[in-house]
């Protein structure tokens, strides 16, 4: 097939979602306080609305918090929780932690939360008779969508995980049976970091792809 056509335009597509899968960064101070146009931020919804859940459940929903008094509230409760993970470390290990931002929250003029009802789709719900969790997966996956698409838009995402689900059900008015998935800070940012802040702060080191990757049965690389 000649340059150009079909094959042609699909590669650059291809290439372009690799660069969007590995630049995505879990953003805490980049954030610069703009708001998300409107029609972008209908995109990225619609992106995670697209993703594939379980018996087409669709059990998400996607609060969206731009209020400055409900974001400082759960910024609080985060912070107190940093402070009840920050007292099991010492030696090496709590000072780096200390130099960890944990959160955008204060920073991005908006925030989502979203949501799992287990509810939705029920009470049979196709693929998930064997596999109570498939929801909640699928839930993670409408998470991925949105990132990616804010990635490809160029905003920033930030998945805040340092708090009590009970907490922020009661901050938003969440019905009970419904769960709380992710708290995600999302916005403009000034850039994104190039390695990731939990590397760059040596809180960690990402694991090898050969070290993760079995043939036919556990352990047989």
């Amino acid at each position: 097939m000649a340059d150009g056509g079909a094959a042609g335009t699909v590669r650059p597509v291809i290439h372009g979602l690799y660069d969007v899968i590995h630049r995505r960064r879990d953003v805490r101070a980049e954030f610069t306080g703009e708001a998300v146009a409107p029609d972008t931020l209908e995109r990225i919804l619609a992106a995670a609305h697209a993703a594939p859940s379980v018996g087409l459940s669709q059990p998400w929903d996607f609060v969206l918090i731009r209020s400055g008094e409900v974001r400082a509230a759960f910024h609080e409760h985060v912070r107190a929780e940093r402070d009840v993970f920050a007292a099991t470390l010492s030696g090496a290990e709590a000072e780096r932690f200390a130099r960890i931002k944990i959160d955008g929250v204060l920073e991005a003029g908006l925030s989502i939360v979203v949501t799992y009802d287990p509810q939705r789709g029920g009470p049979a719900v196709l693929g998930r008779h064997a596999i109570a969790d498939a929801g909640l997966y699928s839930v993670c996956l409408a998470i991925q969508n949105l990132w990616l698409a804010a990635t490809a838009e160029g905003l920033g995402v930030g998945w805040v995980s340092f708090y009590r689900e009970d907490f922020l059900r009661d901050l938003l008015g969440i019905p009970a049976g419904i769960r709380p998935v992710a708290w995600l800070c999302v916005g403009p940012v000034s850039h994104l970091e190039r390695v990731p802040d939990l590397e760059r702060h040596g809180w960690r080191q990402r694991r090898p792809l050969d070290l993760a990757v079995h043939a036919d049965r556990w352990g047989s690389r």
